[in-house]
C-alpha cells in the first residue's frame, strides 16, 4: 500500500488538490483560514467553530457563510447561531453525546460529499490542536474514527502544527513546499507500532518499535532529500511544523 500525500498549507493556492474544510471550536491562523476557505469545495463548522468563523471574519461575515453548522449547539453563541440561521445556513442538531462535534460533523460532511457527487482528495480540519489537552486528544480520536467514516484523508491543522494518521502500509510525504517548519514527529497513539521504517529524516528508524515507555519519535527533522517515507505495521500519527 503506497500513499502519496502532498502536504502544503496553500493546497488551495498553488496545488491542484480538491478538499473540504471543517472549522473546529478553537482559534486559528487567519492567513491559513483565508487561503483554505477560498478554494474549499464544501465548508462546515462544528458547533462552536461557528463562533470562530464569525469573529475572524468580523465586518465581512456575509462573504463567509458555511454550507452547514452541526453539533449539539452547547458551544455556539446564541447571536452567532441566529445570524447564520437568518442568512440561510443549514443548522443540523446532533445530540449524540458519545461522539464529539468534530466526529459528527465529519459524518455529515461525508454524506454531503456523496450526495453532491464531489470529487475531492482530502478533508482539512482547522483548529483542534490548541487549548484543552482533552480536546486535542479528542481530535486525534476522530482521526482514528475517520477510517470508518470517510475514504478521504483527514488532516488537522492549527497555528504551527499539522497532524495526520498514517494507516498501516508505506507512505510517501512530500516536504519540499517551503511551508514546512523545522520539526516533525511520529507518535504511536492508540497502539504500539512493532515495525516502523523511515527515510528522509535526520533520525531515521529501521524496523523499530514505537511505543510509549520505549521510544517515541519527537523533535525529529528532515535530511536534504525533500521526501519522507514511512512504513508502519499499525496506525501511526504523523505531526509536523507548518509556517
Amino acid at each position: 500500500k503506497s500513499i502519496f500525500l502532498l502536504i502544503r498549507i496553500n493546497i488551495c493556492l498553488t496545488g491542484n488538490l480538491k478538499f473540504c474544510l471543517l472549522i473546529l471550536n478553537q482559534s486559528f491562523d487567519k492567513d491559513h483560514f483565508h487561503c483554505l476557505w477560498s478554494k474549499a469545495a464544501l465548508r462546515a463548522c462544528a458547533d462552536g467553530g461557528a463562533n470562530c468563523l464569525y469573529h475572524i471574519t468580523e465586518g465581512s461575515q456575509d462573504s463567509f457563510l458555511p454550507d452547514y453548522i452541526s453539533g449539539d449547539f452547547d458551544s455556539i453563541q446564541p447571536e452567532v447561531k441566529e445570524y447564520y440561521k437568518v442568512k440561510g445556513c443549514e443548522l443540523i442538531e446532533t445530540m449524540d453525546q458519545d461522539l464529539t462535534d468534530f466526529t459528527k460533523c465529519l459524518q455529515i460532511l461525508q454524506k454531503k460529499i456523496e450526495k453532491k457527487g464531489l470529487q475531492i482528495d482530502v478533508i482539512v480540519a482547522l483548529g483542534g490542536l490548541g487549548g484543552r489537552f482533552d480536546q486535542t486528544m479528542a481530535s486525534v480520536e476522530t482521526l482514528f474514527l475517520a477510517r470508518n467514516i470517510t475514504p478521504f484523508p483527514v488532516m488537522v491543522i492549527q497555528e504551527c502544527s499539522l497532524i495526520y494518521l498514517l494507516q498501516p502500509g508505506k507512505h510517501k510525504l512530500c516536504v519540499d513546499t517551503g511551508l514546512e517548519g523545522a520539526w516533525c514527529g511520529l507518535i504511536p497513539i492508540g497502539n504500539s507500532c512493532e515495525s516502523v521504517t523511515t527515510t528522509g529524516l535526520k533520525w531515521n528508524l529501521t524496523n523499530q518499535v514505537l511505543k510509549f515507555g520505549t521510544l517515541v519519535s519527537t523533535s525529529n527533522t528532515y535530511d536534504d532529500s525533500k521526501i519522507v517515507t514511512v512504513e508502519t505495521d499499525k496506525p501511526l500519527l504523523w505531526t509536523m511544523a507548518i509556517k
